[in-house]
C-alpha cells in the first residue's frame, strides 16, 4: 500500500515531490524493465544536494541520472523508458498520480531530439501517464514542421490524453512550460489542431482547446474572436463551453468583439452611476459600491456588469483589474439598482498602497461611470 503521501503528493511541498523515496520507486520503475538498471548509482546522482535544489533543479538532476545510469545509445534508453512505464490512466479523471513520470519527459526534451520517431513514439505513451506538453517543447522550436504533421495525425488517436497533448503540448504560452516563440508571434500552425479537437466528447480535451485559444488571444485577440464567432455559428452546448472558456479573459477585460460572440451587444441608450461609501477606509476595511443603471432604449438588454479597481502601485502608478459583478437583465425604459462589498485587504498576490483609488463601472465592455475612495496606511 503507498504512504499518504505518495497518495496525495500535494500534501508535501512541491519540490519535495521529488525526493530520495521518489528516486527509490523509479529505480525500482527502470530496474523492472532493464535488469542491469543500477539502481545505487541512479540513487546517488538523483539525490545529490537535493535538500538545495528547487523543483526544476531537481527534475533536471533526476534526468541528468537517467543519462548516467541509462545506456548511452539514446534509442535504445528511449525503448528502455517507454518500456519502464506504468499502465495508462483509465479515464480522464485519473491525471494526477503520474508525477513521477515527470524526469522522462524531460530526458527525451534533454536527449531526444536526433532521434524524432523514436521519441514521438515514447511521447505518445508517456503522455498517457502523466503528459508530454513539456517534452514536447524543443520539438516544436527545433523540428516544427515534423513535429506539427505527427501532431496531425494523433488528434485521430483515440486515446483522449494523446488528442489533449496534441493541444496542450502547442500552448504558446504553456504555464511552467517554455513560451513558444515562433507560436505567439504567427499561431497560423496550431488552428487545425484546435479545429479537429474543438468537439471532441471529452471535456478534459475540450478544455485544453479553450485554454489554448485563451494564450493565443493574450497576443492575437482579434484572430481567437473572429475563430470562436466561426465556430459559433454552427453552435451546440459542447462547443457554446469552448467558446465562452476561450474568450473568458477577453471577456473579463471587456473586449467588445468577446463580449458580442458570447450575447452582450454594445449598450443601447444606457447611462450608469456608481458610488463607493465610505470615500476613506484603511487596508483592511471594506467598501460599499453601489449602482444604479438606467435605460432610454425600448427593448430589453442583456448586461454582463463588471467594476474596475484602479489600484494604487509603488510610486504613484496605479493598475487596473476588472471584477466580475453579474448578468443582469434591465427592462425596455427600465432601471436596475444593485450593491456590492469589495475588501481591500492585503493578499500574497497583490500589495495595497495608500492612495486615491479609482473605481469604474463596466458594462458590456464600456465603461460607463467612475467614482474614488482613498485607501490610508
Amino acid at each position: 500500500m503507498m504512504a499518504d503521501d505518495e497518495k496525495n503528493p500535494e500534501r508535501k511541498a512541491f519540490k519535495d515531490w521529488f525526493d530520495r523515496d521518489a528516486a527509490v520507486r523509479l529505480g525500482k520503475q527502470f530496474v523492472g524493465s532493464w535488469k542491469p538498471f543500477d539502481q545505487r548509482k541512479f540513487l546517488r546522482l538523483a539525490t545529490r544536494g537535493l535538500p538545495e535544489l528547487e523543483f526544476h533543479s531537481r527534475v533536471q538532476q533526476f534526468s541528468d541520472a537517467l543519462r548516467h545510469t541509462l545506456p548511452s545509445e539514446v534509442p535504445k534508453a528511449l525503448k528502455i523508458l517507454t518500456r519502464s512505464l506504468p499502465a495508462p490512466h483509465p479515464d480522464c479523471e485519473s491525471v494526477t498520480d503520474g508525477w513521477l513520470q515527470w524526469p522522462l519527459g524531460q530526458f527525451i526534451a534533454d536527449h531526444g531530439l536526433e532521434h524524432f520517431e523514436q521519441s514521438m513514439m515514447a511521447m505518445t505513451e508517456l503522455t498517457q501517464r502523466f503528459s508530454a506538453e513539456f517534452a514536447v517543447r524543443p520539438f516544436l522550436e527545433q523540428r516544427a514542421e515534423e513535429t506539427f504533421t505527427r501532431l496531425y495525425e494523433l488528434v485521430k488517436h483515440e486515446n483522449p490524453h494523446v488528442r489533449r497533448w496534441c493541444s496542450e503540448g502547442v500552448r504558446p504560452r504553456l504555464p511552467w512550460g517554455r513560451k513558444l516563440r515562433e507560436l505567439v508571434k504567427d499561431p497560423t500552425p496550431i488552428w487545425p489542431i484546435l479545429e479537429a479537437l474543438k468537439d471532441d466528447p471529452e471535456l478534459y480535451v475540450r478544455r485544453s482547446v479553450a485554454n489554448n485559444l485563451n494564450d493565443i488571444a493574450k497576443d492575437h485577440p482579434d484572430l481567437v474572436v473572429a475563430r470562436c464567432r466561426s465556430w459559433s455559428s454552427r453552435g451546440n452546448d459542447l462547443r457554446d463551453w469552448v467558446i465562452r472558456h476561450a474568450l473568458r479573459s477577453l471577456i473579463k477585460d471587456g473586449h467588445p468583439g468577446a463580449l458580442a460572440v458570447v450575447g452582450f451587444r454594445s449598450p443601447e441608450k444606457l447611462s450608469g452611476h456608481i458610488k463607493v461609501l465610505p470615500k476613506r477606509i484603511s487596508i483592511g476595511d471594506t467598501v460599499d459600491l453601489r449602482v444604479e443603471i438606467r435605460t432610454a432604449a425600448s427593448r430589453k438588454q442583456k448586461l454582463a456588469i463588471d467594476y474596475v479597481v484602479h489600484y494604487v502601485r509603488k510610486g504613484g502608478k496605479s493598475s487596473a483589474k476588472v471584477f466580475k459583478w453579474t448578468v443582469a437583465e434591465v427592462p425596455a425604459r427600465g432601471r436596475l439598482k444593485l450593491s456590492k462589498r469589495h475588501s481591500m485587504k492585503k493578499t500574497t498576490i497583490r500589495a495595497l498602497y495608500a492612495g486615491i483609488h479609482r473605481i469604474e463601472l463596466q458594462i458590456n465592455g464600456v465603461r460607463l461611470a467612475e467614482t474614488a475612495f482613498e485607501l490610508t496606511v
